[in-house]
Protein backbone atom coordinates (compact mmCIF):
# COMPACT_ATOMS: atom_id res chain seq x y z
CA UNK A 1 0.00 0.00 0.00
CA UNK A 2 1.08 3.49 -0.72
CA UNK A 3 2.10 6.05 1.86
CA UNK A 4 0.24 9.57 1.69
CA UNK A 5 3.09 12.34 1.71
CA UNK A 6 2.35 15.80 1.32
CA UNK A 7 4.29 17.35 -1.32
CA UNK A 8 3.76 20.74 -2.81
CA UNK A 9 4.04 22.49 -6.29
CA UNK A 10 4.96 20.39 -9.88
CA UNK A 11 5.85 17.12 -7.88
CA UNK A 12 2.30 17.15 -6.00
CA UNK A 13 0.43 17.29 -9.24
CA UNK A 14 2.67 14.31 -10.69
CA UNK A 15 1.90 12.50 -8.17
CA UNK A 16 -1.75 13.39 -7.91
CA UNK A 17 -1.90 12.66 -11.45
CA UNK A 18 0.00 9.36 -10.69
CA UNK A 19 -2.10 8.08 -7.91
CA UNK A 20 -5.22 7.89 -10.37
CA UNK A 21 -3.46 6.33 -12.97
CA UNK A 22 -3.96 2.46 -14.47
CA UNK A 23 0.25 1.93 -14.68
CA UNK A 24 -0.08 -1.09 -16.94
CA UNK A 25 -2.16 0.61 -19.60
CA UNK A 26 -0.14 3.74 -19.41
CA UNK A 27 2.84 1.81 -20.18
CA UNK A 28 0.80 0.09 -23.34
CA UNK A 29 0.00 2.94 -24.62
CA UNK A 30 3.70 4.10 -24.59
CA UNK A 31 4.23 1.64 -27.22
CA UNK A 32 1.59 2.87 -29.94
CA UNK A 33 2.93 6.44 -29.45
CA UNK A 34 5.10 8.67 -32.10
CA UNK A 35 8.53 10.04 -31.25
CA UNK A 36 6.60 13.36 -30.95
CA UNK A 37 4.13 12.27 -29.15
CA UNK A 38 6.69 10.53 -26.45
CA UNK A 39 8.50 13.78 -26.69
CA UNK A 40 5.25 15.62 -25.53
CA UNK A 41 4.63 13.36 -23.22
CA UNK A 42 8.26 13.66 -21.86
CA UNK A 43 7.21 17.31 -21.00
CA UNK A 44 4.34 16.44 -19.18
CA UNK A 45 6.29 14.29 -17.02
CA UNK A 46 9.78 15.89 -16.46
CA UNK A 47 8.70 19.31 -16.90
CA UNK A 48 11.28 19.85 -19.44
CA UNK A 49 12.30 19.21 -23.29
CA UNK A 50 12.65 15.73 -24.18
CA UNK A 51 16.83 14.83 -24.32
CA UNK A 52 16.61 13.33 -27.60
CA UNK A 53 14.38 11.58 -30.23
CA UNK A 54 15.74 7.92 -29.05
CA UNK A 55 12.26 6.26 -29.21
CA UNK A 56 13.58 3.27 -27.12
CA UNK A 57 14.91 6.01 -24.82
CA UNK A 58 11.97 7.53 -24.78
CA UNK A 59 10.06 5.11 -23.88
CA UNK A 60 12.08 3.19 -21.50
CA UNK A 61 12.75 6.36 -19.07
CA UNK A 62 9.16 7.91 -19.27
CA UNK A 63 7.86 3.96 -18.47
CA UNK A 64 10.36 4.23 -15.31
CA UNK A 65 8.62 7.95 -13.91
CA UNK A 66 4.97 6.03 -14.58
CA UNK A 67 6.26 3.66 -12.85
CA UNK A 68 7.90 5.69 -10.16
CA UNK A 69 5.16 8.22 -9.63
CA UNK A 70 2.61 5.55 -9.02
CA UNK A 71 4.92 3.06 -6.81
CA UNK A 72 7.52 5.65 -5.63
CA UNK A 73 11.02 6.06 -6.15
CA UNK A 74 13.82 4.64 -5.21
CA UNK A 75 14.75 4.08 -1.38
CA UNK A 76 16.82 6.62 0.25
CA UNK A 77 19.06 3.32 1.18
CA UNK A 78 19.68 2.75 -2.47
CA UNK A 79 19.89 6.19 -3.20
CA UNK A 80 22.83 6.62 -1.11
CA UNK A 81 24.57 3.38 -2.10
CA UNK A 82 24.16 4.20 -6.04
CA UNK A 83 25.84 8.06 -4.94
CA UNK A 84 28.41 6.21 -3.17
CA UNK A 85 29.21 3.91 -6.16
CA UNK A 86 29.63 7.25 -8.33
CA UNK A 87 31.43 8.83 -6.42
CA UNK A 88 34.09 5.80 -6.09
CA UNK A 89 33.62 6.07 -10.21
CA UNK A 90 34.19 9.23 -10.44
CA UNK A 91 37.50 9.37 -8.07
CA UNK A 92 39.47 6.31 -10.02
CA UNK A 93 39.81 4.85 -6.86
CA UNK A 94 38.01 1.76 -5.51
CA UNK A 95 36.72 1.89 -2.61
CA UNK A 96 34.45 -0.21 -0.67
CA UNK A 97 32.33 -0.69 -2.70
CA UNK A 98 33.58 -1.43 -6.14
CA UNK A 99 36.85 -3.56 -4.48
CA UNK A 100 36.74 -7.04 -4.34
CA UNK A 101 36.90 -8.59 -0.62
CA UNK A 102 38.35 -11.34 -2.27
CA UNK A 103 41.29 -8.88 -3.11
CA UNK A 104 44.66 -9.26 -0.66
CA UNK A 105 46.32 -5.81 0.48
CA UNK A 106 48.57 -4.54 -2.20
CA UNK A 107 52.04 -5.83 -1.69
CA UNK A 108 51.16 -9.84 -1.13
CA UNK A 109 52.39 -11.97 -2.93
CA UNK A 110 50.73 -15.53 -3.72
CA UNK A 111 52.48 -18.40 -4.11
CA UNK A 112 52.00 -21.43 -6.33
CA UNK A 113 53.81 -24.47 -7.90
CA UNK A 114 53.01 -24.85 -10.99
CA UNK A 115 54.27 -27.94 -13.42
CA UNK A 116 57.07 -28.02 -10.59
CA UNK A 117 57.98 -24.71 -10.56
CA UNK A 118 56.84 -22.33 -8.01
CA UNK A 119 55.04 -19.64 -9.30
CA UNK A 120 54.69 -15.64 -7.43
CA UNK A 121 52.51 -13.19 -8.26
CA UNK A 122 52.61 -9.31 -6.44
CA UNK A 123 49.01 -7.69 -6.18
CA UNK A 124 49.31 -4.35 -6.89
CA UNK A 125 47.07 -1.03 -5.69
CA UNK A 126 46.19 -1.73 -9.82
CA UNK A 127 46.87 -5.00 -10.93
CA UNK A 128 49.26 -7.87 -10.55
CA UNK A 129 52.41 -8.35 -11.43
CA UNK A 130 54.33 -11.85 -12.62
CA UNK A 131 57.87 -11.92 -13.55
CA UNK A 132 58.09 -8.48 -14.20
CA UNK A 133 54.95 -8.28 -16.27
CA UNK A 134 51.77 -6.00 -15.27
CA UNK A 135 48.14 -7.48 -15.72
CA UNK A 136 44.67 -5.67 -15.09
CA UNK A 137 43.28 -9.33 -13.36
CA UNK A 138 44.55 -11.79 -11.65
CA UNK A 139 42.71 -14.61 -14.38
CA UNK A 140 45.11 -12.66 -16.79
CA UNK A 141 48.19 -13.49 -14.99
CA UNK A 142 46.93 -16.98 -14.36
CA UNK A 143 46.51 -17.34 -18.44
CA UNK A 144 50.18 -16.06 -18.78
CA UNK A 145 51.35 -18.62 -16.24
CA UNK A 146 49.22 -22.19 -17.67
CA UNK A 147 48.69 -21.13 -21.03
CA UNK A 148 44.93 -21.64 -20.61
CA UNK A 149 42.16 -19.87 -18.93
CA UNK A 150 41.26 -20.39 -15.25
CA UNK A 151 39.76 -18.12 -12.50
CA UNK A 152 42.85 -15.83 -10.75
CA UNK A 153 41.26 -16.89 -7.50
CA UNK A 154 40.50 -20.24 -7.83
CA UNK A 155 44.22 -21.12 -8.99
CA UNK A 156 45.58 -19.43 -5.93
CA UNK A 157 42.75 -20.91 -3.47
CA UNK A 158 41.40 -17.23 -3.04
CA UNK A 159 37.82 -18.35 -4.15
CA UNK A 160 35.44 -18.54 -1.07
CA UNK A 161 34.84 -22.46 -0.73
CA UNK A 162 36.85 -23.17 -4.34
CA UNK A 163 39.43 -25.61 -4.45
CA UNK A 164 42.37 -25.36 -6.65
CA UNK A 165 43.36 -27.74 -9.58
CA UNK A 166 46.48 -30.08 -8.70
Amino acid sequence: MRKNIRKSGAKAALVRQAEGIDVLAELAALKAMTVPELQAKWRVMFGEPAPNASRGNLELRIGYRIQELAYGGIKPATRRTLDALAAEVASGAPGPLIADPRRPIPGTKLVREWQGEEQVVTVLTDGFEWQGRRFKSLSAAVRAITGSHWNGWKFFGLAHGAEARP
